[in-house]
C-alpha cells in the first residue's frame, strides 16, 4: 500500500513538474541559442519506412547543420503509440521538447501533458511572421481555446487513389473516375468481375486506422459524432448509420475487400487493387510501387449522392512540452525549419503530405515543378479549400471511446450485426466514459 502511495505521489510530482497538473507561467523564450543544447523530438514518420523516415531524417540533418548549437535527439513511435510514449515519459520527468502530436491527441495533449501555447512563448512579431503564407484552415488545426497549441504539420484529406488500367481493362473510363459511393460501387464491381483484381478497398478500419477517415464518412452524409457543447456523442444518429450501412452494402455486394491497412496498402502499390481510399501520406509509397508497371492516378473522397464532400484532416501538429527556456527556443527553431518553404517541398514530394504554405504550390523554387509532373497532389489540395477539423473526444477516456465507436462500426460492416443496433450499443457504452 506504501509502495502504490509512494510510485503515486512521485508519479504526480512529475506531471506537476511537467506543467500537467497547473499551468506553467507564460514567458517569452530567449531571442538566440546562444550555446550548445539537445533537444528531443518525438516523431512518428521516422517509425515507418513507407511513411516518410527517411526525408524525415534528412530534414533533421539540415537543421542540424543549419544550427550548429542544437543537437536533435530523435525518437521513433507510431502514430498510434506516440501518445502513450509521450505520456510515460512526462509522468517519469523525462519531458519531451518537440511531439509530433497527432491531432485527435492535442485536446488530450493540452489538457494532461502541459503542451505550451505558442502565444505564450513566442514573441507576436515572430509568430505572424513566420505564419505569412501559411494555409489560414491548416493553422486553425492546432487551436484550441483561441490560442495555437500545435502547428500544423504533417495532414492530409481522405484521397481516392485508382489503377488507370485496371479501369481500361474494366471498361472504364479512367479521365472519369467515380465522384460519388454508388460509383465507387459500379465501378468496384466491374473491376472485380472483368479482372483479377479487387474493387476496392480503404483505410478505415484496423488496429492502427484510428477514426479520422472514418469521421470524414460520417461527415459526408451530414452525420456527426459529438453534439457541439462536446458532452454528448450522436454517431448513432440516422444520417451516421446511414452512412456506416453504405459501407456494409459496398462489403457485401463484393466490391469492397476487408484488407488490413498494409497488405491494402502493398496490394495497391503492386497493381492489385482498383481503387484506395486512403491519407495521402502514403502517395510516395504509392508512386514508387507503380513506376514502370502501372498508372497511378488520384481523385478526391467519394461524397453521398450530391452532398459535398466533407473531408476532414489526417496527419498531426508540432507541439512544444519543454519547460527549460533555452529548449523552448531551440524547439521553436525545429518547429520553424519544419513547416518552412524548403522543408513542406520535401514533405509533399517526397512523402505524401499537404503543404501547410500553400504560396509555394506555384512556386518554380519549390513545388512549381513538381506539381505539374505529379497530378496525384492536385485533389488534395482541392480539398484543402473544404477541410474540416479532425473531431478529438474529451476527457480522459478519448481513445476508448474512440475504439468503442470503430469497433461497433466494424460489426455492423464487416461482423453481420445491423447498423444502427452496433452504433447504438456502441454508443450506449462510450457514453459511459464521457465527462460528466
Amino acid at each position: 500500500m506504501i509502495k502504490n502511495a509512494r510510485s503515486f505521489l512521485q508519479g504526480a510530482l512529475a506531471l506537476l513538474a511537467a506543467g500537467a497538473i497547473f499551468p506553467v507561467l507564460a514567458q517569452p523564450v530567449p531571442t538566440t541559442v546562444d550555446r550548445p543544447v539537445t533537444i528531443s523530438y518525438y516523431n512518428y514518420n521516422l517509425a515507418s519506412a513507407g511513411n516518410g523516415a527517411e526525408a524525415t531524417k534528412r530534414l533533421i540533418a539540415q537543421f542540424e547543420a543549419a544550427n550548429p548549437n542544437i543537437k536533435v535527439e530523435p525518437v521513433g513511435a507510431s502514430s498510434f503509440e506516440l501518445t502513450s510514449r509521450v505520456q510515460a515519459d512526462v509522468a517519469a520527468g523525462r519531458i519531451p521538447d518537440v511531439v509530433q502530436l497527432v491531432f485527435s491527441d492535442l485536446a488530450f495533449g493540452v489538457d494532461n501533458l502541459g503542451v505550451a501555447a505558442l502565444e505564450d512563448i513566442v514573441p507576436e512579431d515572430e509568430r505572424k511572421a513566420h505564419f505569412a503564407g501559411m494555409s489560414p484552415n491548416g493553422l486553425k488545426l492546432g487551436m484550441m481555446n483561441g490560442k495555437t497549441y500545435g502547428l500544423a504539420y504533417t495532414f492530409s484529406t481522405p484521397v481516392l487513389f485508382y489503377n488507370a488500367d485496371l479501369f481500361k481493362a474494366a471498361g472504364l473510363d479512367p479521365d472519369n473516375p467515380p465522384k460519388t459511393w454508388a460509383e465507387v460501387k459500379t465501378a468496384a464491381l466491374a473491376i472485380t468481375r472483368k479482372t483479377k483484381a479487387a474493387g476496392i478497398a480503404t483505410g478505415i478500419f484496423g488496429p492502427s486506422a484510428g477514426d479520422w477517415l472514418f469521421q470524414g464518412v460520417l461527415r459526408s452524409n451530414n452525420g456527426s459524432l459529438l453534439t457541439q457543447d462536446r458532452k454528448t456523442l450522436s454517431f448513432a444518429e440516422p444520417a451516421s448509420v446511414e452512412a456506416v450501412a453504405m459501407l456494409r452494402d459496398l462489403y457485401e455486394s463484393g466490391a469492397y475487400t476487408n484488407l488490413e491497412i498494409d497488405a491494402a496498402m502493398e496490394g495497391m502499390a503492386a497493381g492489385n487493387i482498383g481503387m484506395y481510399l486512403q491519407t495521402s501520406a502514403i502517395q510516395g509509397f504509392l508512386i514508387r510501387g507503380a513506376q514502370g508497371k502501372f498508372d497511378l492516378r488520384a481523385s478526391t473522397m467519394p461524397r453521398f449522392g450530391e452532398k459535398p464532400q466533407r473531408p476532414n484532416n489526417s496527419g498531426s501538429a508540432l507541439v512544444i512540452l519543454s519547460r527549460d527556456q533555452l529548449k523552448r527556443r531551440a524547439a521553436w527553431e525545429l518547429m520553424k525549419f519544419m513547416t518552412s518553404k524548403e522543408a513542406y517541398t520535401v514533405i509533399t514530394s517526397q512523402i505524401g503530405y499537404l503543404p501547410l504554405r500553400t504560396d509555394i504550390v506555384d512556386d518554380p523554387r519549390y513545388l512549381g515543378d513538381w506539381v505539374k509532373k505529379h497530378p496525384l497532389i492536385k485533389p488534395n489540395l482541392e480539398q484543402l479549400a473544404m477541410l474540416e477539423p479532425w473531431v478529438s473526444f474529451p476527457g480522459p477516456n478519448y481513445r476508448q471511446i474512440q475504439k468503442m465507436m470503430m469497433e461497433g462500426a466494424e460489426m455492423a460492416v464487416f461482423g453481420g450485426m445491423k447498423p444502427a443496433e452496433a452504433m447504438k450499443a456502441a454508443q450506449d457504452g462510450a457514453q459511459a466514459l464521457m465527462p460528466h
